[in-house]
């Protein structure tokens, strides 16, 4: 399984032949490597409805015949786009052919901006993927918060993506408290530094980290597991 970073919350995961992006910003996202025409996606993973998320969703996924799986008031949201949906809750699970998604909580908002106006799309989320005995966490965009104890106990984490940028999501000092919680053999920072607000540096995160765990990904690089 080859789990590659692409800016902002950019995660792409290639296994078994297929392709599976994770909330796919791409236009308008000034650290990523992909271009929105050229990424091809078998599967869209979203987190929750926010445009820095949901992206490319629309476009990528009508010009691939993704399969869409999101929060359920956001899969009907952009069921009615005419795409793919299969829409999810948190706490469910589901053996999709590629592998296992399930939703887990996340403390933030979900809405979709459109010709001025905000659509409601649900509850945020954080999705665990699990194909061949691995297991990628994206946390999303979230707080802080303590059943992320109970995410690291009942789950084998390879890999875990998590927020550090603040104002919006947790920084870095909560995701240091984060990681230890959720016992991922490795961790990744994510949602920094695309705008102001949210700069910060990542390798001060992960030198907070048990040595080894932490790693910076520069968009584009990957991760094999």
């Amino acid at each position: 399984m080859k789990v590659s970073y692409h800016g902002h919350s950019v995660v792409k995961v290639e296994a078994n032949g297929k392709t599976i992006l994770i909330d796919p910003f791409i236009t308008g996202n000034g650290l990523t490597d992909l271009k929105a025409d050229d990424v091809k996606a078998d599967v869209i993973l979203l987190t929750h409805g926010h445009n820095d998320h949901v992206g490319d969703t629309i476009s990528i996924a009508k010009r691939n015949n993704s399969l869409v799986i999101a929060p359920n008031e956001l899969a009907d949201f952009l069921s009615k786009r005419e795409l793919r949906v299969h829409p999810m809750h948190i706490g469910g699970a589901y053996q999709f052919d590629f592998g296992k998604v399930k939703l887990t909580p996340a403390f933030h908002g979900s809405a979709y901006e459109e010709d001025g106006q905000m659509h409601y799309t649900g509850m945020p989320s954080g999705i665990l993927l699990s194909i061949d005995g691995k297991t990628v966490y994206h946390a999303g965009d979230t707080a802080l918060f303590s059943d992320m104890k109970l995410i690291g106990e009942r789950n084998q984490i390879d890999v875990a993506f998590l927020p550090i940028g603040d104002n919006f999501t947790m920084g870095p000092e909560d995701a240091v408290l984060a990681a230890k919680w959720i016992q991922a053999r490795k961790i990744v920072p994510m949602h920094y530094n695309t705008f102001p607000v949210i700069k910060q540096d990542p390798v001060a995160f992960i030198n907070q980290l048990e040595a080894g765990v932490g790693q910076v990904l520069e968009p584009g690089e990957s991760i094999e597991l």
